[in-house]
């Protein structure tokens, strides 16, 4: 089984980049989009440019801000929108496709920018979603979490990490939550499992300079419930390939999809 997810920073924008014509060649079985910035007709119409995929959206109640989208060769057996909470739901951060005996998600956190009441909303949003982790842990089923986190875990994910402490994205508290989740509860960051070589980035400032000299950070992640980590198979970030942002992360897992 293959995942690709990406942050597209607006589904329009990216499809106009030719993201479609890129994963129409990458075989995947399932695409987690983030951040869509687009209705849920609007995701399904451009998503028909794919052949033989099953296409399902969550838009944001405000369509300039959020949204997240899966597309699967499997039909799913249920799909669901809700986190439970008000700060995750109303903007589109969520969607999940169940399988049998694997789920399968697409999940945007806020990005905390650009003042202080957007981190406020991220670190609520953190909160909240804490316990939701806690609890689909204890299932008798396993997840993949296609996430766009907008935090660095480690001095690795990012290039000058001395010089990002202080920044968003990299503070110690985001950084403290991102442990919990990977060691306390025992999710399991795939790419780390199978690559741990340094400047592995998904997120470069806008300027054309920082990706061509990497000067990265890696605010993407596919996490699992830890029955999946003796799973995964091979994970990269297609850092040569810009249709946002954000780069492309593709996970081979030894896994078949059914129903």
């Amino acid at each position: 089984m293959r995942i690709i997810s990406i942050n597209v920073n607006g589904i329009h924008d990216a499809a106009a980049k030719g993201l479609f014509d890129w994963l129409d060649n990458q075989n995947a079985d399932v695409i987690c989009l983030q951040d869509t910035r687009a209705s849920n007709d609007e995701v399904e119409k451009l998503a028909l440019q794919l052949d033989d995929f099953f296409c399902f959206a969550n838009s944001a109640e405000q369509l300039e801000q959020g949204g997240v989208a899966i597309l699967t060769r499997t039909p799913p057996k249920a799909i669901i929108t809700s986190l439970g909470f008000l700060n995750g739901d109303y903007q589109g951060r969520f969607i999940q496709a169940d399988f049998d005996k694997v789920s399968i998600a697409s999940l945007l956190f806020p990005s905390g920018q650009p003042n202080v009441e957007a981190m406020a909303e991220k670190a609520k949003f953190m909160q909240e979603l804490m316990p939701f982790l806690d609890k689909q842990r204890r299932k008798r089923r396993d997840y993949i979490y296609s996430s766009s986190t907008y935090i660095a875990h480690q001095k690795i994910d990012v290039k000058f990490w001395r010089d990002a402490q202080q920044d968003v994205g990299f503070l110690p508290e985001e950084r403290a939550w991102m442990d919990e989740v990977i060691r306390g509860m025992g999710y399991v960051d795939a790419l780390r499992e199978v690559n741990r070589e340094s400047d592995q980035f998904s997120w470069w400032p806008t300027s054309d300079d920082t990706q061509a000299l990497n000067l990265g950070w890696r605010f993407d992640y596919q996490l699992l419930t830890p029955g999946l980590k003796r799973t995964v198979r091979n994970a990269r970030l297609f850092r040569n390939v810009r249709f946002s942002e954000h780069a492309p992360l593709q996970v081979d897992y030894e896994w078949t999809l059914s129903m």
